[in-house]
């Protein structure tokens, strides 16, 4: 199986199974001096993992994450530093339940990767989906946490990501009420504590009817300094897209007004600019509300980076289904185990890492060919 890996000069490749001993990654070009600690990493995998509450599955992973290579400390240092060779980091799984997978070892389950997978390899490990198991995120996100320390050093700590579930099923947030502070406070990641009550509600129900809830998420990057990306083949728009659609069950993705752009006119749509008053530019508070999402014919215009994606019901439910099997025989399937009733949930901050690491690239290509970080 190639296409494991992801980035140019930023590059991450993943690797491990669902149900296999370990997952892990190796980064490759992380630039040496960067501080980087175990626990720095650990803080995000721990938003990221399982059983945190009852909306979640209740595999109960420790996700511990070992950094392998790539970091060294001693007496000259103030803490761990990268050292500029690949860094390779791993998580081992501890809670499998392969049993729980045995009734569809030779059945497709609806929705899922399993059909496809046969139909390309000829043969797949059903225990969890394997390879195409969400689990594999885990690692994304550790990746993610050292493409958002290289952002730190780089820019200073002005670059800041954030990101929040918005909507699950037909239900969205007010954003009149929406307060992106509070996003930490309830276990959907939502900046609208009222529309979280609701949502809780509703999965709950969602889940005692052996049913799932798709979800729309929303990942925002604010400090991204103009100038990052290239045209044509190189946009950042178009590598974030391809970023966010690698993420499991995503089926959709739009920068700032997305497919909302469609429906406004010329006037409606493009952000005015004016002088900042230091020889600069910036953009006109009182004109769009940055409908191109900090994107400029695929290079950053220095406002807020604003991506959605949309993230389709669980296919693993408790409803019988109708499939066939390997054989090309009628079946009824009823995903047992384990699962998230919204996976989105958990698709927060593997989408924040997503971004951290197309940033990380792109600053780090943008040196490389302009020799700076910032446009003079």
């Amino acid at each position: 199986m190639s296409h494991n890996s992801f980035g140019h000069l930023f590059r991450v490749t993943t690797w491990g199974e669902s149900h296999g001993p370990a997952i892990g990654c190796v980064v490759d070009g992380c630039p040496p001096g960067i501080r980087l600690e175990e626990s720095y990493i650990q803080a995000r995998l721990d938003q990221r993992r399982p059983g945190t509450s009852k909306f979640v599955t209740q595999r109960q992973e420790p996700d511990q994450v070992k950094i392998l290579s790539g970091v060294f400390e001693d007496d000259r240092t103030d803490g761990p530093r990268t050292t500029g060779t690949p860094i390779s980091l791993m998580i081992e799984n501890v809670d499998q339940r392969s049993k729980d997978y045995s009734d569809i070892r030779d059945k497709y389950r609806p929705g899922h990767a399993d059909y496809t997978y046969d139909a390309k390899y000829g043969f797949r490990d059903y225990r969890g989906g394997g390879r195409s198991s969400a689990r594999e995120t885990a690692m994304r996100v550790a990746a993610g946490a050292v493409a958002e320390r290289v952002l730190e050093e780089l820019y200073q700590d002005t670059v800041k990501i954030e990101a929040a579930m918005i909507g699950m099923g037909p239900h969205t947030i007010d954003p009149a009420r929406a307060d992106w502070s509070t996003v930490g406070d309830n276990p959907f990641w939502c900046p609208d504590p009222e529309a979280a009550q609701h949502w809780a509600l509703r999965l709950e129900e969602a889940r005692k009817d052996g049913n799932s809830l798709g979800a729309l998420i929303e990942v925002r990057a604010s400090g991204v300094p103009a100038g990052l990306g290239a045209p044509i083949y190189g946009k950042m728009d178009s590598d974030l897209a391809a970023a966010m659609m690698t993420i499991n069950a995503s089926k959709g993705v739009e920068i700032g007004a997305g497919f909302g752009a469609s429906r406004l006119s010329g006037t409606e749509n493009a952000d005015g600019m004016k002088p900042d008053g230091n020889g600069g530019v910036m953009f006109d508070p009182q004109g769009p509300e940055n409908t191109n999402g900090g994107i400029l014919g695929g290079i950053t215009s220095g406002q807020d980076i604003v991506v959605r994606l949309a993230i389709k019901p669980t296919s693993s439910i408790l409803t019988p289904r109708k499939s066939v099997t390997r054989d090309g025989e009628e079946t009824e399937v009823v995903t047992k185990g384990r699962h998230d009733p919204c996976v989105g949930i958990r698709g927060v901050p593997v989408a924040r890492a997503m971004m951290a690491l197309v940033l990380a690239d792109h600053a780090l290509r943008h040196r490389a060919q302009t020799g700076l970080l910032r446009p003079a």
